[in-house]
This record gives C-alpha cells, structure tokens and sequence, in this order.
C-alpha cells in the first residue's frame, strides 16, 4: 500500500527528527495553559509554516493529549470550495519526521462504502498542507494512532459525512480524537482581499470584527453557521474542514469550547499581508 509522502517537511517544518523535537520542545515552552477539562475529545488548528502557526497547532494537540491517549484521528482539511468533491485516503500511510502515521482503513473503507469521494493514494494525491502540517504533531504526541484524512467541502452535506465518520468510530469502539485545520482571514495585497485598507485600522478589522465573527460561531458549535459566514466575510478558509470538525466533535458528545489563543502572522513578521490564526479546543 506504500507510504505518502512528507512533502512539506524541510520549508514548511522541519525534515528531520531531531530538528522537529527540538522546535516542538520550544513551542511548548510558550504554550497556553490547557482547559483542564476531563473530556476533550478534539480542536480547530491553522496550518501555516511552523514558524508562524506551528506553536498554536502544537498547543491544541497536547491539549487534546493530556486527556489520554487515542486510536483514531479523524482529521479534516484542505482548501476547497462549495463545488468540490469529498477527498479520502483509505489505505496506506503518511510520512512523518517521526515514522508514518498508519489510515484507518477500516473506518475510511466504511465511509467510502456509504458516501462518494474522490480516493487519493499513496502515489496519486494533491499536495495538501493543512493536514500534513498536523501530522508530526499527532505522531510525537499520541505515537501509532492511526488517522482518516478528509477534505470536505464547505457545503452542509458535509456535516453528513462528518457526523457519519463519528458514528462509524464509536460502532467500531475506537477511542477516537478530531481536528480540524484552517486558517482564518487572508488579508493585503498579497490575497486581493482589503475591505477596511491599509495600516493599523485593517490589522484592528481582521482582528476584532472579521476574524471574531467566525471564531464566535466556533466556540457556539455552530458548523452551519461557519460555512455561511466564512463564504460571505472570507475569514476562514477551509470552513468545511471546521464545520466537520465541529459535527465530529458534538456526536462524539462534546458541548463545550474553549479558545486556547489567537493571533496572526502580523504578530509574528509584520507585513502588509497577514492571516489569522485561532486554537479551540471541544470537550465534553
């Protein structure tokens, strides 16, 4: 079945083993304290390079970690729009700087059964960041759990399937964790996106309108609203991977959230251009 490859690993993160140990050991000395809450069962995080959201994305996942461990990642992504297809990789594994991260293919064959998606492979796939960037991650912190990659679109039939592959893991008695990835609005020149100009005052939009509205309707639970909402204001880019999430995350029995912390690329390189970048955490 063969191995998918790292694509990402040597400029959006590092390649090797004890470079990737030694930058998630200093993200975690800069981490925001965990909810504490007994029963996270999973989280929104972004995926830019490390150097800019690596240390939030890294918070959220030992968040989830400390609760215990995991048999099952059910983990969404990608940048898609209404129209796309459903993307799944049912078999195989992916490379880490840590070892490869096996499918569940049990799971992923039981969706591919009952709902259609566009099958990538070990050797036929797109080259997708939004989940890989996480991946190091789920392999440092919860060793061989075992992961169903989803991109679903932003598109409410996709809490369908979202709810579904839940219900599959729990039929099938997996211990099972959820992740959704985005980044939030894309702003400047470098995007085409500059509704409130330039300066201070756009940095200030981004952060405390745009930006706030979707994280608002993350913390409310509300997949339905996220979709509407980010294809409106275009403050979320992958809605669909945050709205499976959110379903994922509720049939397993989560109704609370948590926002561990935000911020955006201006904070870390100043720039015209910048992102914004939020961690939530779902628990019970």
């Amino acid at each position: 079945m063969g191995i998918r490859s790292a694509d990402f690993a040597g400029s959006w993160y590092p390649a090797k083993k004890s470079e990737c140990e030694t930058m998630i050991l200093s993200f975690l000395k800069d981490a925001r304290p965990c909810p504490g809450a007994a029963g996270i069962v999973g989280g929104i995080v972004p995926h830019a390079g490390w150097v800019y959201s690596g240390r939030l994305a890294c918070n959220v996942i030992k968040c989830i970690r400390d609760t215990g461990p995991a048999e099952t990642c059910l983990i969404f992504g990608r940048h898609l729009h209404s129209s796309s297809p459903n993307f799944l990789m049912k078999e195989g594994a992916w490379e880490t700087p840590f070892g490869p991260l096996d499918i569940d293919s049990e799971v992923a064959e039981q969706l591919a059964n009952e709902f259609s998606f566009k099958i990538e492979t070990t050797r036929y796939y797109e080259q997708d960041n939004t989940i890989e960037l996480q991946l190091p991650f789920l392999k440092y912190f919860f060793g061989d759990i075992r992961i169903v990659p989803m991109g679903l679109p932003p598109d409410i039939n996709s809490l369908r399937i979202a709810l579904r592959s839940a219900e599959i893991c729990q039929d099938l008695g997996r211990n099972t964790i959820v992740l959704g990835s985005t980044d939030l609005t894309h702003y400047g020149y470098n995007y085409g996106f500059m509704p409130a100009g330039t300066g201070t005052e756009a940095l200030q939009w981004v952060k405390e309108v745009n930006d706030r509205r979707v994280i608002e309707l993350m913390l409310n639970m509300d997949g339905g609203e996220v979709i509407r909402e980010a294809l409106t204001n275009h403050n979320a880019c992958c809605a669909g991977a945050v709205a499976s999430a959110i379903e994922a995350c509720k049939a397993l029995g989560a109704n609370k959230s948590f926002e561990l912390d935000y911020y955006t690329s201006y904070d870390i390189r100043p720039d015209l251009s910048f992102v914004g970048y939020v961690g939530i955490i779902y628990f019970r």
